[in-house]
């Protein structure tokens, strides 16, 4: 049975079908939210309306193969489904569907055959040029068929150095968001993030950067050496509580290992994973680790996507990186529901938030592009990381004076929720606006029904371009999918959006002399 947000997810890809006959879309959907089950029951219907549709559902790793075939089975038992991948032994083309691995497939496109709908997962990975195993594959596709349509599937639509996965040059053209984190927070689908400061932190200066990113080599030098591993060890046990599940992330395979044998030096029951671990050691590991045999697991680059360990309560950031997908694949390992429910710790040892924002709303940039500090503050209490607003700590209730000296801002807080009130609705206005710098903007007023109360206004920088377009039109199309409401043509003429059904309720929280709508319920 399909959630309404998943069933919402089916309902916009279709719209976006009926309207565009050219184009590829991307689905954004958080970790967590059930990406699998959206595939696996689109497929079903794609199949049973069309049955003669054949279904090329891409990856680069055996583990989301084999991890998305068996939703499938699961979702639908009688699926006409193969799977091609030379890590999981099969090279089965003639179904209906088939779930391949891009160096499997690559060059191997004759042997797939006609191909009417494919499915890329995890589509950030698909550069944004017209170079690579995913574009190669693609052009041949499209040679064999050349009415081929792509559908993209992430939580992260953006690349290191590039800015969002629809600039061009790009193969995707529109991005579709049904549903956000922080909207599976509050449904109580998704577990929170909660971030403590660090005393430790790394010292980057003289770390070169290549191709948007940090050198591997400096940065291994710059953070893994013994005394600095050994701190970094004491504060996750110091921290940690009665946590029982983390995951570590490092640099590099030395640092990876350096920092297992620091938490060993604890007592803690550690083990590592990096790219070279055998398969079989891997599953092992993994397995015991789920079970709670294992307290901890570090890694270097291999546990951010195709792993799934509900119970993680910790994570350490000690891995420094300029891409924001990164980032978010990293923290996003603490998301999902825990058994009895609880947070997930995270301990910032890389400046990650600091570096791409809180994780509910990270700011992907272009190169040399900067950004402020976000309005964050830390509790004196208890160190948990704050937005500026709150005066009564949510975590150990400490309270702050107006004017106290702990006001200040910090660069790591790990959300962007704080105080929040609500607001009953009768009507709202959409209307252009100018803001002080002259340009234009989209504008919402919500009226309340208590007429004490005050008229909420909120923007949408649809016309600013490059990230501040992207956040706007993401919190529009949520807007449309709850009303069922149609985008096309926004650029030039706003009319449709008052005919819009309006909320019954907002939530929001004041910023400055402005408010900042935080959600919306009809």
């Amino acid at each position: 049975m399909l959630r309404d947000y998943q069933r919402r997810a089916i309902d916009m890809l279709n719209d976006w079908f009926s309207r565009h006959r050219e184009g590829h879309p991307v689905l954004e959907m958080p970790t967590g939210s059930g990406k699998s089950h959206v595939i696996a029951a689109y497929c079903e219907e794609t199949l049973r309306e069309w049955p003669e549709t054949r279904i090329l559902m891409l990856t680069h790793v055996k583990e989301l193969i084999e991890q998305n075939a068996a939703k499938m089975r699961e979702y639908w038992p009688a699926a006409p489904l193969g799977i091609y991948s030379a890590g999981l032994r099969q090279r089965d083309a003639s179904q209906s569907i088939v779930f391949g691995g891009v160096q499997s497939l690559a060059g191997k496109a004759g042997e797939i055959g006609h191909v009417d709908l494919l499915i890329v997962d995890e589509a950030h990975r698909i550069p944004a040029g017209a170079a690579g195993q995913y574009c190669d594959l693609i052009d041949d596709l499209t040679r064999i068929n050349p009415a081929l349509r792509v559908i993209g599937l992430t939580a992260t639509p953006y690349r290191l150095g590039h800015g969002m996965i629809t600039d061009p040059p790009a193969l995707f053209s529109h991005l579709i968001v049904p549903v956000t984190y922080m909207e599976l927070l509050k449904a109580g689908h998704l577990a929170r993030l909660t971030c403590k400061r660090t005393a430790t932190t790394y010292d980057l200066d003289g770390v070169r950067r290549r191709g948007g990113e940090y050198v591997e080599a400096d940065l291994d030098e710059a953070v893994n050496n013994l005394r600095t591993n050994e701190e970094v060890a004491a504060e996750i046990v110091r921290n940690a509580g009665d946590r029982k599940s983390w995951i570590v992330f490092a640099v590099s395979v030395a640092h990876a290992y350096g920092l297992r044998d620091a938490l060993r030096a604890h007592g803690i029951a550690t083990e590592t994973v990096v790219g070279s671990t055998p398969s079989a050691e891997r599953a092992d590991i993994i397995a015991a680790f789920k079970r709670g045999e294992i307290q901890a697991i570090t890694n270097a680059n291999v546990l951010t996507t195709g792993f799934d360990a509900p119970n993680v309560d910790l994570i350490a950031a000690c891995r420094p990186t300029l891409s924001t997908s990164l980032y978010v694949q990293m923290l996003g390992r603490g998301t999902r529901l825990k058994d009895g429910g609880g947070d997930c710790l995270v301990l910032d040892f890389a400046g990650l938030v600091a570096t791409h924002g809180v994780f509910d709303n990270p700011q992907p940039r272009k190169p040399g592009q900067k950004g402020g500090d976000p309005p964050v503050k830390v509790c004196p209490e208890c160190d948990a990381q704050v937005h500026l607003s709150v005066m009564v700590c949510p975590n150990c209730g400490h309270v702050w004076e107006r004017k106290g000296p702990e006001l200040k801002l910090r660069d790591d807080a790990i959300l962007s929720d704080a105080n929040e009130e609500a607001i009953l609705i009768c009507a709202w206005k959409w209307s252009i606006e100018t803001s002080a710098s002259g340009k234009k903007m989209l504008s919402v007023r919500y009226y309340p029904r208590v007429l004490s109360e005050p008229v909420i206004r909120e923007f949408f920088t649809i016309w600013h371009g490059g990230s501040a377009t992207y956040m706007a039109m993401k919190k529009l199309a949520a807007i449309a999918a709850r009303v069922n409401g149609n985008l096309a043509g926004i650029d030039s003429d706003i009319t449709p959006l008052q005919s819009w059904r309006c909320p019954t309720e907002i939530t929001y929280r004041r910023n400055g002399r402005f408010f900042e709508v935080t959600g919306r319920t009809w």
